[in-house]
C-alpha cells in the first residue's frame, strides 16, 4: 500500500515539476562547480587522461553516497538481486562510462556553446527511442512541438553572444552527439530495469561500477589529480552528492512516469548551468531578454509536453 500511495504522489504533476527542477538545478550547478574542481586539482582542460580520472572520482562517490543514502531509508543495506547484476553492468557502462568519455573528449574539441546545444538533443533521444523503438508511449505532435520550444531555448540562451556556427568535428562536437545519445539511452534503460530493481540500487552500484571502469582507464592513461586546499575535496564532495540525488531521483521519476514527461526538463539543465555559472564564475552577458525568452521557451516546452495527460499518450 505504502509503495503505491508513493507511486501515486510521484505522477502528480506538480511533484514531478518540483522533484525535477531539483535534479537540473543540482546539476547546472555542476557545470560551473566542475570547472572550479579543474583548478583546485590542478587539472589542465585539455588532458583527458586526468579528467577522466576525476569523473571516475566523482561518480564512485557519488555511487556510495546513493547506496548510503538508500540504505539508511531502507534500514538495510541495497544489494541487487541476482538477476540484476546484468542490469547494473550495461546501465555504468552506458550512463557512467560511455556518456563521460565521450563528453569529455568531445567537449575538449568543440566550443562550450555548441556542445550545451547538442548535449540537449538527449530530451529528443531519449522520447524518440521510448515511442519509436519500444513503444513505452507514443509520439505526438504536441510532444514535437514541446520539444522543438525547449530546443531552441536552449539555443537561444547559449548564443547570446553570436558564437555559433555550424561546423562540426567528428571527435568534437560528433563525440558530445554520442554523449547525449548514451544517456537518452540509459534514461530509457532506467524506465524498464526500474520494473525490476529498485532505482536508487541500480544507480548507486552503476556509478561505483562506472567510477571504478573511469578510474582504471584515467590512470592507464597517465592521468592524476592534486587537490591543492580542503576546499578541493569539500567541492568533490558536493560533486558526488549531487550526481547520487540527482540521478537518484531522476531513476525514481522515470519508474512511475513516462519518458517524455520526465525527460523534458532536460532542457532546463543547460538553462541552469548558464545562470548558475553567471551568478558562480561571473560570466558577463548572461542576465537580460534572451534569458528571459529562453526560459518562457524551455517552460513552454514543458507545459506542452505534460499537458498529454496521466498516461502521457
Amino acid at each position: 500500500m505504502e509503495s503505491k500511495t508513493r507511486g501515486t504522489a510521484l505522477t502528480r504533476p506538480a511533484v514531478v515539476g518540483l522533484l525535477a527542477m531539483l535534479c537540473c538545478v543540482l546539476w547546472g550547478s555542476a557545470f560551473p562547480c566542475v570547472k572550479i574542481g579543474y583548478e583546485l586539482f590542478g587539472i589542465p582542460a585539455d588532458h583527458t587522461p586526468s579528467l577522466l580520472l576525476f569523473a571516475g572520482l566523482r561518480f564512485t562517490l557519488a555511487g556510495i553516497l546513493a547506496l548510503c543514502i538508500g540504505s539508511v531509508q531502507a534500514r538495510r543495506w541495497l544489494v541487487p538481486a541476482r538477476g540484476s547484476w546484468p542490469m547494473v553492468l550495461k546501465l555504468g557502462l552506458v550512463q557512467t562510462v560511455a556518456q563521460y568519455i565521450f563528453f569529455y573528449i568531445g567537449v575538449a574539441h568543440a566550443s562550450g556553446v555548441k556542445s550545451s546545444i547538442v548535449v540537449s538533443s538527449n530530451v529528443f533521444f531519449a522520447i524518440l527511442i521510448s515511442a519509436a523503438l519500444l513503444r513505452q508511449e507514443k509520439m505526438t505532435a504536441r510532444k514535437l512541438v514541446g520539444c522543438i520550444a525547449g530546443f531552441a531555448g536552449v539555443v537561444l540562451i547559449n548564443t547570446r553572444g553570436g558564437a555559433l556556427d555550424f561546423s562540426m568535428q567528428w571527435n568534437g562536437e560528433g563525440f558530445v552527439l554520442l554523449s547525449a545519445l548514451a544517456y537518452a539511452c540509459s534514461s530509457v534503460m532506467v524506465k524498464g530495469y526500474a520494473r525490476r530493481e529498485s532505482p536508487v540500487t541500480l544507480s548507486g552500484y552503476q556509478f561505483v561500477w562506472g567510477g571504478l571502469v573511469l578510474i582504471a582507464l584515467g590512470l592507464a592513461g597517465g592521468g592524476s589529480v592534486h587537490p591543492s586546499a580542503p576546499a578541493a575535496l569539500l567541492l568533490l564532495g558536493y560533486l558526488g552528492l549531487l550526481s547520487a540525488v540527482a540521478y537518484s531521483l531522476w531513476a525514481v521519476l522515470l519508474q512511475y512516469n513516462p519518458v517524455s514527461r520526465v525527460a523534458i526538463y532536460g532542457f532546463m539543465n543547460p538553462v541552469c548551468g548558464v545562470i548558475l555559472s553567471a551568478l558562480l564564475l561571473g560570466e558577463q552577458g548572461v542576465f537580460g531578454a534572451p534569458a528571459a525568452a529562453a526560459l518562457v521557451l524551455v517552460c513552454a516546452g514543458i507545459w506542452l509536453v505534460n499537458r498529454e495527460g496521466p498516461s502521457g499518450k
